[in-house]
């Protein structure tokens, strides 16, 4: 029985592009978890919006309303006192709402402020690993020609692709720009 001695080139070609490939499975994990991550922001970030213009509008209620009896009081002639006395506490009333919806718009604008530089955050990480992925891709692809017709300038540029995989897959990570 004949033994085949393997090529050792065919074997590092098989065993580079194995690694790329678990690269690959690597780089389409954190892609798919940036992603999910983004449409998640978004959600809530939109959610955060809804809830302010909720507010929004519940405060506006509010200062038509203050504003409605403060005329009132304005043109009241002759009404009794124990009227004007209720007018007056209800625009008190009127205006300690109006603030406490201020302030909680307030809250409730940098929550969705900083869900939105959560997303774009999210977004520019998934970007940079789906280009990452594409140029592993290009590696495998090159790797593979290189195997079929035995042309090792095709492994080596393959091999030289990696690097910008290195690149944009570093860039995610630490968003350099």
């Amino acid at each position: 029985m004949s033994e085949i001695k393997p090529d050792k080139w065919m074997s590092l070609v098989a065993l580079a592009t194995a690694i790329m490939a678990v690269l690959a499975a690597i780089t389409t994990l954190y892609l798919g978890k940036y992603s999910s991550r983004a449409i998640l922001n978004q959600g809530q970030e939109t959610s955060q919006w809804a809830y302010y213009q909720a507010k929004s509008i519940k405060s506006y209620v509010y200062e038509i309303q203050k504003q409605k009896l403060e005329l009132e009081t304005m043109t009241s002639g002759n009404k009794p006192m124990v009227m004007m006395n209720r007018y007056s506490q209800l625009i008190k009333d009127y205006d300690r709402q109006i603030k406490r919806y201020d302030a909680e718009k307030a809250e409730i604008k940098a929550t969705a402020d900083a869900l939105a530089k959560a997303k774009e955050d999210a977004q520019a990480r998934a970007g940079n690993f789906g280009y990452g992925l594409i140029f592993l891709q290009i590696a495998i692809m090159l790797a593979s020609i290189s195997a079929l017709t035995k042309k090792k300038p095709l492994f080596y540029l393959g091999i030289a692709t990696v690097s910008g995989w290195i690149f944009f897959f570093l860039d995610a990570i630490f968003l350099f720009y």
